[in-house]
């Protein structure tokens, strides 16, 4: 039995190869990874996946993300650009389930290894491909980041205050959602394979990932002459639900827009007259009188600490909450309660916290065995034991920089 299969998970048995770097396509890998399936991620001698060096924050010179994106993966190295790099590359995949990458269109099919020939090499294999763009189109050969695709697919836009130019997330949302979609599309097309017996091709572009999310913002335009904007803390309409301060200066997030709820809030604060007020008494009104019931709340919450606050808002049902950063996080009960961070043991670093795995299975939960592996760890395990290749001709790769 392989490891992965001892592993469990809902993908045990299933072997991903992964060429992407970055994060859009090695976020695909870690989320198949995290289930179950055995990734093996290829990357370039002369250095790796340049997230091995990326972060603003590096102990003892290492990056804190490489663990977290590439964790329960395997590492070779091989030289892609090398004609016998592809053919090693070509024998790997005729092994596979599913093959990931986000090369620049085009790059696959002049190495000879584009789906028409990988379908031909083993109909059944997967192809997920995440680019900037997708593989077709005008910009399909465009260089895309996912700062870029964030803008094109108008997340960017709606982001920030409203007299500012437009901000953006504190993370690489772009590549994730096209890494999560990725990931949707790849188990979608397993599951097709087991009707059919054939593998197709997965194409996530990033700023569709992004698209995907915006909701109604098409149809408002279009049929409503209406554009969204920038609005900070707020969504116009949709009150009260906001940031407001407190006592001892702190602020406390209430979302209180549904009507029911609003009725909670209002009796929490008094005002039960409010249930019946022309201004407030439906989702609609309150919309429309947004400004001056957040400064209402703003006036009820002043006058109170935090903490009781939120005891007598969570009492009433009433949602509520604070804006958490990384140690409230890992001082939280509730992320303790739930395993929502998990903990490996680094070899340099010592305990490493991560988040766990998202989202659970009742029988087949997924997991983190490991943290990211070090350039070409697997090397001998993958060339030698699934390739069969000898000593020999892995010392002669060696020496001609092919691995």
């Amino acid at each position: 039995m392989a490891d992965d299969e001892r592993r469990g998970g809902p993908l045990a048995g299933l072997r991903v190869v992964e060429t992407g770097s970055l994060i859009a396509g090695p976020f695909c890998g870690q989320l198949l990874g995290d289930f179950g399936a055995e990734v093996i991620k290829v990357e370039d001698p002369r250095g790796g996946d340049p997230m091995r060096q990326w972060g603003s924050h590096r102990p003892q010179g290492l990056s804190l993300t490489w663990p977290i994106i590439a964790r329960n993966k395997k590492s070779i190295t091989c030289d892609l650009r090398q004609a016998e790099g592809q053919e090693l590359l070509r024998q790997l995949l005729a092994g596979a389930d599913v093959f990931i990458e986000n090369f620049r269109p085009g790059t696959l099919e002049r190495w000879g290894l584009g789906p028409a020939a990988l379908a031909e090499l083993s109909p059944g294999l997967v192809v997920t491909r995440v680019t900037g763009y997708g593989q077709d189109g005008p910009y399909a050969g465009r260089a895309g980041f996912g700062s870029i695709g964030e803008a094109m697919g108008g997340l960017r836009y709606l982001t920030g205050e409203p007299d500012r130019q437009p901000s953006r997330a504190g993370i690489s949302i772009g590549d994730s959602l096209a890494g999560t979609f990725a990931a949707l599309g790849t188990v979608m097309a397993l599951l097709a394979r087991e009707r059919t017996g054939r593998g197709q091709v997965v194409d996530s572009a990033i700023y569709e990932a992004v698209l995907a999310l915006m909701e109604s913002i098409l149809p408002e335009w279009e049929l409503a002459g209406a554009r969204r904007e920038r609005t900070g803390s707020i969504l116009p309409g949709v009150a009260p639900s906001n940031v407001y301060p407190t006592r001892d200066g702190s602020a406390v997030l209430i979302a209180a827009n549904r009507d029911t709820v609003f009725n909670r809030l209002a009796e929490v604060m008094g005002c039960p007259e409010w249930q019946g007020d022309e201004r407030f008494g439906t989702h609609t009104a309150r919309g429309k009188n947004q400004a001056e019931l957040d400064e209402l709340v703003s006036a009820w919450t002043r006058e109170q600490d935090r903490d009781a606050l939120l005891e007598r808002l969570h009492e009433a049902g009433v949602p509520a909450g604070l804006i958490y950063t990384a140690p409230d996080m890992l001082a939280d009960p509730h992320f303790e309660a739930r395993n929502a961070v998990v903990r490996l043991i680094h070899d340099r670093l010592g305990s490493f916290p991560m988040q766990n795995v998202a989202p659970r299975l009742s029988e087949t939960p997924g997991r983190v065995h490991t943290l990211g592996p070090e350039l070409g760890q697997h090397n001998d395990e993958v060339y030698g034991g699934i390739l069969g290749l000898d000593a020999g001709t892995m010392t002669r790769l060696r020496a001609d920089q092919v691995i």
